[in-house]
């Protein structure tokens, strides 16, 4: 795993698609929330953790992260990108799976959350968080 930051107003991490990669993206929004003075992170870190793992178990290649505050409100960002080519989808909920219930999780604490496709290949999805 390694950490680059592209540019100093957007925090930017690119994880190897592994196990860690979920535990990481939420270490790194942690430190990000920290130090924009943001006390309760656990919204985020649920919802990073959940978007990171999308990507590991369902898109391809490297996962890069990038955490971004909207300067007007203040709403935060959270951007997920992958190489794979399947849309996310929110499945309704079922009482007798054990996976799937991510992008659920992530509709009921998202302002709004969606994706788009990279130019290059692959897709980005994204949460927006109120401040």
């Amino acid at each position: 795993m390694h950490a680059t930051v592209l540019a100093p107003e957007t925090p930017t991490l690119i994880l190897d698609p592994t196990d860690r990669a979920p535990a990481e993206a939420r270490r790194f929004l942690a430190a990000c929330f920290c130090e924009w003075g943001i006390k309760d992170d656990s919204d985020g870190r649920l919802v990073v953790s959940e978007l990171v793992t999308n990507a590991l178990r369902h898109g391809s290649g490297e996962i890069i992260v990038r955490i971004f505050r909207d300067e007007n409100d203040g709403a935060l960002t959270i951007e997920v990108w992958d190489q794979g080519t399947g849309e996310p989808l929110a499945k309704p909920e079922s009482e007798t799976e054990i996976h799937g219930r991510g992008l659920l999780t992530v509709e009921g604490i998202a302002i709004k959350w969606g994706t788009r496709p990279i130019s290059e290949g692959g897709k980005i999805v994204w949460a927006r968080l109120a401040a």
